[in-house]
C-alpha cells in the first residue's frame, strides 16, 4: 500500500517512480533509491524511529563509488532479506519526497 502511493504521488508530481525489487505486501523493508535527472543521489531505508513512527536513513555506498558497489550491496541486502522492497525514484529531492510519502 505504502509503496503504491509512493508511485502515484511521483507520478502526479511529474516524477518517474519504479518498483526494482518486490517484497513482502506486509512486512518488507522499504530501500529508495534516490535519483535526479538520471544522477544518483543515494539509497535509504526506511526504519523505525524512537517516536514510534518511521524516518528515512541513508545506507548502503555512497554515489561516488559507482554502480558496481551499490549492486553489490543491493544483492547481499537481498540474500539476507528475500522480503525486501527496492523502489527507485527519479524526482527533484527524492528523499524529502519519499519521507513525506512513507515515514
Amino acid at each position: 500500500m505504502l509503496v503504491g502511493a509512493l508511485r502515484r504521488r511521483v507520478a502526479q508530481e511529474g516524477g518517474f517512480a519504479t518498483v526494482l525489487v518486490k517484497g513482502d505486501e506486509i512486512s518488507g523493508v522499504i530501500l529508495v533509491q534516490a535519483l535526479e535527472k538520471g544522477q544518483e543521489n543515494g539509497l535509504f531505508e526506511r526504519v523505525p524511529n524512537l517516536d514510534g513512527g518511521y524516518a528515512l536513513m541513508r545506507c548502503g555506498p555512497a554515489p561516488a563509488e559507482g554502480s558496481q558497489a551499490l549492486a553489490s550491496y543491493i544483492e547481499r541486502r537481498r540474500r539476507s532479506d528475500p522480503d525486501l522492497w527496492i523502489i527507485e525514484l527519479d524526482i527533484p529531492q527524492a528523499e524529502r519526497f519519499a519521507a513525506e510519502t512513507i515515514c
